[in-house]
């Protein structure tokens, strides 16, 4: 087995002997790569965002801005990685480096004071510089007001520049003295890559392939494999190894509760759960996938994941989490599973064994567990086609955007001829496990949608699952909320027909 290295900022660096569960944050900062910051440990605050060379959507190759504290540095083993310190070009012997475009615009523009969260925020906006397609319209005028900011359809939106700039990729970037005018002022100023820049370039090329890796390093093992097959079998003979994908969930375990595990095993790299199928009666989509890839790939075509997708997190933890990790950490408030219900959504899993379809209304057995066997991961989600044609996903939480829902709700609806004709509703937050509102879809199914039936449906959702109350809502809150997730859909559809 060769050694395992990362090449950080295009060089090679051994990861040896730093230990599998140190991440990429630490094994950059004691490389020296200190522009690397923690913050958090907890994928919040983005002050440790890097760029890693990862697949395409529209190149070969795109740069994208993860979070370096929950990654384990074993995970990027044979992978390309970019710091804020690689951003610059290198002068020639005596001569100082250029500034990136991105730094240079954050230094101009005053977006810095103590610096601390600076790096993380330039990373991040490097990733959105050099993703394809932004740049519709020519480059800025260097005295663009950002409030005079128009989207990348010429329309009016103060979450895109004139550069077509998505402020969502910064969502993920705190700073707690610069104050953001400035920081926004350098992301819609920047312009397009130049044909001779080296990054730029880099995306007309494969990105590295996904190396088998067996790293061990005082009695812990990080592993590897090419195949799915390959996978299961090493899972039937250590059916205790913890299964990582993007780690956005096992990165906080490792860093704020210290767990280890004697044994990880990485299934993001695996082609076999990295596909996305669109056949005549479903789309198949990958368990490996993040978030960001399903959002590009699907690009609208399933309404209700579009309308999830943006409000999961921040675009850095879009960028590494995974439709098969929400799923397999069984929480009861993944904002995945309540959309996936309302979809009539199945899974599939894999094992030594061979493979098996189970509903996603039959997979959750319990608080934080599932029907999935020792040895079974799951490879990808099933949605049924044709899709309802209501839909709406109301997420319940007390910031707008990258935060944990107090509820979630999801809707599907068939509504024909005024009837419901079918009706489907994913409920998080308000019991052990994700569940199907099926009370409420007994009493929708077969009545006219008018607002006396809603009214009465709404009573009945209002009592769905055992809520409870803790620091982020009550009970009483919680199934208020549900009730009133109903109305305003029924609120939002007659307002559509209306218009």
């Amino acid at each position: 087995m060769v050694a395992a290295y990362i090449v950080v900022n295009g060089e090679e660096a051994p990861i040896s002997p730093a230990a599998p569960h140190t991440t990429a944050l630490d094994f950059l900062r004691e490389r020296g790569l200190t522009g690397t910051k923690e913050g958090c440990a907890e994928g919040e605050c983005g002050a440790c965002s890097v760029l890693v060379a990862r697949p395409g959507v529209d190149k070969p190759t795109d740069w994208v801005a993860v979070n370096a504290c929950l990654i384990p540095a074993a995970a990027l083993d044979g992978q390309e990685v970019i710091t804020s310190e690689g951003l610059a070009r290198t002068g020639e012997a005596g001569t100082p480096a250029t500034l990136h475009p991105v730094q240079e615009e954050m230094a101009v523009r005053g977006g810095s004071q103590c610096g601390y969260c600076t790096p993380g925020f330039v990373c991040s906006m490097a990733a959105e510089y050099y993703r394809p397609g932004r740049c519709a319209h020519p480059e800025p005028d260097s005295g663009t007001d950002a409030d005079d900011s128009t989207g990348s359809d010429g329309s009016t939106d103060a979450e895109h520049g004139p550069n077509g700039f998505d402020l969502h990729a910064l969502s993920g970037n705190l700073c707690r003295c610069t104050g953001y005018r400035p920081i926004r002022d350098a992301a819609y100023a920047v312009g397009e890559p130049t044909d001779e820049d080296p990054l730029a370039q880099r995306r007309e090329q494969s990105p590295p392939t996904a190396r088998a890796t067996e790293y061990v390093q005082d009695d812990s093992t990080f592993l590897r494999t090419n195949t799915l097959a390959e996978t299961v079998e090493l899972l039937r003979e250590r059916p205790g190894a913890v299964l990582v994908a993007g780690s956005t969930d096992w990165g906080v375990e490792v860093n704020i509760r210290s767990r280890r595990a004697d044994c990880v095993v990485a299934i993001d790299r695996l082609p076999e759960l990295r596909e996305l199928r669109v056949e005549s009666d479903h789309i198949e989509i990958g368990a490996a996938l993040t978030l960001t890839e399903i959002e590009r790939r699907l690009d609208g075509d399933v309404p209700l994941l579009a309308e999830l997708i943006p409000q999961f997190a921040s675009r850095l933890i879009r960028n590494s989490a995974t439709l098969g990790g929400n799923l397999g950490t069984g929480s009861p408030i993944g904002d995945s599973p309540p959309v996936l219900l309302a979809l009539d959504a199945s899974l599939i899993l894999a094992g030594a064994d061979g493979e098996r379809e189970v509903p996603l209304a039959d997979y959750f057995t319990g608080y934080r567990q599932s029907v999935r066997r020792p040895g079974e991961l799951i490879r990808s989600v099933r949605i049924p086609l044709p899709l309802s044609p209501v839909t709406a996903f109301h997420k319940i939480a007390k910031r707008r955007f990258d935060d944990i829902s107090s509820v979630a709700v999801a809707f599907a609806l068939d509504i024909e001829g005024g009837v419901v004709r079918k009706a489907r509703i994913g409920l998080g937050g308000v019991a052990a496990t994700p569940i199907r509102s099926l009370a409420t879809e007994a009493a929708l199914e077969g009545k006219a949608w008018t607002a006396e039936n809603v009214e009465a449906a709404a009573r009945v959702l209002r009592g769905e699952g055992t809520p409870m109350s803790d620091h982020r809502a009550s009970s009483l809150y919680r199934s208020a909320m549900l009730g009133q997730s109903l109305l305003k859909l029924y609120a939002h559809t007659t307002e559509a027909a209306k218009s």
